[in-house]
């Protein structure tokens, strides 16, 4: 993969996510109690053996410059190649919005490299994959543009970009609808293809007044190039709404699901590193099918939950189904049901809150309750 430039794209609309990446990307989410979404884009790429990386900054940048800092925790602190950040563009006269003018005012970087192909991946999905796959793949099916996409294995609402392929795994037709049928094809807006096929899309795609270079890109140019199409199997989820964050997370208390995007020898998920002393587990503790991050002290009873760093949960409190992200204090005699706790959240004393598994209560951070 030497060969290969990698660009991560943070800049998925939050709009669906507000309450949560109001100042911050969704791509800085916290996830699975001690991760952030970004951290799988990054390993994927690192552990691909890809070895310069571009990082599209978001409008809120400041999170995930703090997670990112030099990269060394993906060993991307390197003194030639590494991680380089990619500023968003300047406001100027150009008002228009999605990612396209932002790659357009980076576009140098790639064309700059020394790299036969770019990986464009979008930094807000959740899968562990081998892109040496991907790229062995793009070389024997000759094809100008290869897209990474999974088979929908249920219905779902909301805005999707489908694909339709040939018994040769070429794709014939690519369009966006607003849901996704059982079986249908979904784009993961994860692209490998040469620089130059790159740079004449992007500055194509600019000069015409796109805005996005998925829906103004790819699919509008899909008629000029030979598009394959690589099939990942395993787990995915596409975190563009908070029902989507909750379920995605809440998936990783499914040991297959934890197997295979944690606990894979060749590709680990790496972090940024926090040494934390481990979960103090009280004698009137009760924990069931939860993940438990360092630092937590347990005095009562949490099921179903996912608890990042230093969460405390007293004496008679009950954490049902919830996810309480760094610093979360449940109070004695507290009860927490279908719940999502930002940062630093205090549940004080016998406070009941319960929402629902479609729509979870969320409570925004430093509040007190």
């Amino acid at each position: 993969m030497k060969s290969v430039v990698g660009i991560v794209n943070l800049q998925e609309s939050h709009d669906l996510v507000r309450e949560l990446a109001a100042t911050r990307a969704v791509e800085a989410l916290p996830f699975a109690g001690r991760y952030r979404v970004v951290d799988f884009a990054l390993s994927n790429m690192i552990n691909s053996g890809i070895n310069s990386v571009g990082l599209m900054l978001p409008d809120y940048s400041r999170a995930i410059l703090d997670h990112i800092r030099s990269g060394k925790d993906w060993d991307l602190a390197r003194r030639r190649e590494g991680l380089t950040y990619l500023p968003a563009a300047l406001p100027g006269k150009d008002a228009r919005k999605g990612d396209l003018k932002d790659i357009y005012a980076n576009l140098d970087f790639a064309e700059l490299s020394d790299k036969k192909y770019v990986l464009f991946v979008n930094a807000s999905y959740v899968y562990n994959i081998d892109f040496r796959e991907v790229l062995d793949f793009h070389k024997k099916s000759d094809a100008d543009i290869t897209v990474i996409y999974k088979t929908a294995n249920e219905d779902k609402e909301g805005q999707t970009v489908s694909i339709a392929t040939s018994t040769n795994g070429i794709v014939n037709d690519i369009a966006q609808s607003n849901g996704v049928k059982k079986g249908s094809k979904v784009v993961m807006s994860a692209y490998l293809m040469p620089v130059p096929t790159f740079a004449y899309i992007v500055r194509t795609t600019y000069d015409r007044g796109g805005q996005d270079f998925l829906l103004d890109g790819i699919i509008r140019h899909a008629g000029e190039h030979k598009i394959s199409a690589f099939e990942h199997k395993g787990y995915v989820a596409r975190i563009n709404s908070t029902a989507a964050y909750y379920k995605a997370n809440r998936d990783c208390l499914n040991p297959e699901i934890w197997q295979e995007l944690f606990m894979n020898k060749e590709r680990p998920i790496f972090t940024k590193v926090k040494d934390e002393v481990p979960v103090q587990y009280k004698d009137t503790a009760e924990v069931k099918n939860s993940l438990i991050a360092n630092g937590c002290i347990i005095r009562g009873r949490v099921e179903n939950s996912i608890l990042f760093r230093g969460v405390k949960v007293g004496k008679g409190a009950v954490v049902k189904d919830c996810i309480l992200m760094q610093r979360c204090d449940v109070e004695d005699g507290a009860r927490v049901e279908n719940v999502i706790c930002d940062k630093n959240v205090m549940i004080t004393k016998n406070r009941w809150l319960k929402g629902v598994e479609s729509f979870p209560y969320i409570v925004t951070k430093n509040a007190r309750i």
